[in-house]
């Protein structure tokens, strides 16, 4: 057993991403609230779930769908007060469930305090709180492109300088190599861990630390940019402001973290995660990088399974038994996964379920995304006004600029865009999803009719009845031990479309297979096996032999021979 980490109380937990704006409307505004996730967290208690990370709900103009935030202290009265946030805490502790902000603080909005002040006066105080350069020959700064497509750099009005944003114009990004804007952090970050919260999930983090001077690159474009992330690829000692940010807040609460971590150094794993790391966990971005195009959506690569297997087993050979990853198939910046993972004739209710069994049981901390439990779908849209996302519509016109049409421009969205995501959560079949009885600020998918939460609860074949099946078996008390810590090691590779991997230790071996091909296959075993959970009734065992048809996935505990 590979096993050598200390225990930790969320090891053996399941964790669920809230969008608050598309979960559940409690008011009619046609705005997703707090007062709706408490409506909800008997639903997500049944569920299986022990962790809750909300999406920002922290005042904002919505530029970036709250990622931009004007005031880290106060609700968005979209979503509600601070006395629902309360009693949202207060509800969420009699059910023993842990409460997750995100925590934003590379950039906030422009419309911050802090950076009116700092427009006002560029060399004063507050100025000093972002990064504002002068000019080159009447260009900007540098040559890196944002985020979102475009130059990082926007220019003050009346002046020669420029203000530095890594994502949209309207979020500049602060400046960390000014003490006062970490300490004014710092202290915002344990306001809200005194509340009770038992942590944070922490945005884009890796661009805090900037490059002194802000050297140019080798253009990777015909615009004469190049993307913002070589910089941070390139920058060195980020780990001195993690370090301390770990130390003034995060470790005083012993809070649980959970990182959005790219471009990091292989060498630096163990600085970032594990037991001293600077926080708890990170997410498995192993198999969003395997579809990732090398100029935006328009040229990413199609569905490739064998690609897509090797990337998340290498990441889980790489892990295991070293740090917890948090694993995902979606989240609310990516498409959904029942409709980007599995291959077209898969794409039904039998396999959303065996995506989720081959998810699940993965080792680390699995995190779920709302509708995810049900097999929410990509929802696809008529025109890109359709569509709210800053960044979808940015690589719609990056698409049609490449010479495509408006059809396949918007077919890249369909397949790409994470506003798939953020579509509405269809709780049943009555009008808007029962998800709001006004007008939804989003368009709703209009597979909600046959897809959603009430009709699935009464059906005991459901996608979300098996997802309730595979939370339970993965914390059983015969199984949690061996799902948990159990060392993770792949097998039959080289039988065609078949993702399988074995959980065990010194007295479990448990199998996970499942068959991502057109075709039935059938796995000798070489010993006798006991059935746990399968996702058909025609998923079978006979004798020391698994049968699996096309989307059938088992879950099978291997018995000791005599």
């Amino acid at each position: 057993m590979v096993f050598g980490m200390k225990k930790q109380w969320w090891h053996g937990k399941a964790a669920y991403q809230i969008y608050p704006k598309s979960f559940r409307d409690s008011n009619g505004d046609g705005i997703g609230d707090i007062r709706g996730i408490i409506e909800k967290l008997d639903y997500l208690k049944g569920l299986g779930i022990d962790i809750i990370w909300i999406s920002p709900i922290y005042q904002s103009p919505f530029v970036d769908q709250g990622y931009d935030i004007s005031d880290y202290y106060e609700i968005d009265p979209a979503f509600g007060t601070m006395d629902d946030f309360d009693e949202l805490m207060r509800e969420a502790k009699k059910r023993d469930i842990h409460i997750l902000m995100d925590l934003v603080i590379n950039h906030c909005s422009d419309k911050h305090e802090w950076f009116q002040k700092a427009l006002a006066d560029p060399q004063g105080e507050y100025g000093g709180y972002f990064y504002f350069e002068k000019g080159k020959d009447g260009k900007a700064p540098s040559n890196y492109r944002s985020y979102f497509g475009g130059s990082t750099w926007e220019p003050v009005p009346g002046t020669d300088l420029y203000y530095l944003h890594f994502f949209a114009k309207e979020q500049p990004d602060l400046n960390w190599e000014n003490k006062k804007v970490r300490e004014e952090l710092f202290r915002m970050v344990n306001w809200w861990l005194d509340k009770g919260l038992a942590g944070f999930r922490i945005d884009a983090i890796m661009n805090i630390k900037k490059e002194a001077g802000f050297p140019d690159y080798e253009p990777d474009g015909s615009d004469g940019l190049v993307r913002c992330s070589r910089m941070v690829e390139e920058v060195k000692g980020i780990g001195e402001f993690l370090g301390e940010l770990k130390r003034e807040a995060f470790a005083k609460h012993d809070a649980f973290t959970v990182a959005e971590v790219f471009n990091m150094r292989k060498e630096e794993l163990k600085e970032f995660i594990g037991e001293e790391g600077h926080f708890s966990t990170m997410f498995d971005f192993a198999a969003l990088d395997a579809m990732a195009g090398g100029h935006g959506w328009y040229d990413a690569p199609g569905y490739d399974f064998f690609r897509w297997r090797k990337a998340i087993f290498d990441a889980q050979k790489k892990y295991q038994g070293e740090v917890f990853l948090a694993n995902i198939i979606e989240n609310h910046d990516e498409p959904r996964g029942a409709s980007t993972y599995l291959p077209d004739y898969a794409q039904n209710d039998e396999g959303a379920k065996m995506l989720a069994t081959t998810s699940i049981l993965l080792w680390g901390l699995p995190f779920l995304y709302q509708g995810q439990e049900i097999g929410m779908t990509n929802c696809r849209m008529k025109d890109i006004e359709d569509y709210d996302d800053i960044d979808t519509r940015n690589q719609y016109q990056i698409a049609r600029e490449a010479g495509l049409s408006k059809e396949e421009a918007l077919q890249v969205c369909y397949k790409h865009s994470r506003d798939n995501a953020r579509t509405p959560m269809q709780w049943s079949g009555e009008a808007n999803a029962g998800f709001t009885t006004g007008r939804p600020w989003m368009k709703v998918n209009p597979n909600y009719a046959e897809k959603n939460v009430e009709a699935q609860e009464k059906d005991a074949f459901s996608v979300l009845t098996y997802y309730k099946k595979l939370l339970a078996l993965r914390k059983a008390e015969k199984y949690g031990e061996v799902f948990t810590y159990g060392d993770f090691r792949p097998d039959y590779e080289g039988e065609g479309m078949i993702f399988s991997y074995h959980r065990s230790n010194e007295k479990q071996d448990v199998l996970i297979a499942a068959n991502f091909g057109r075709e039935r296959a059938e796995l000798e075993l070489g010993q006798q096996g006991e059935m746990l959970l399968q996702n058909q009734d025609t998923v079978s065992l006979d004798g020391g032999k698994l049968i699996l048809p096309s989307c059938g996935a088992a879950v099978v505990e291997l018995l000791p021979e005599g």
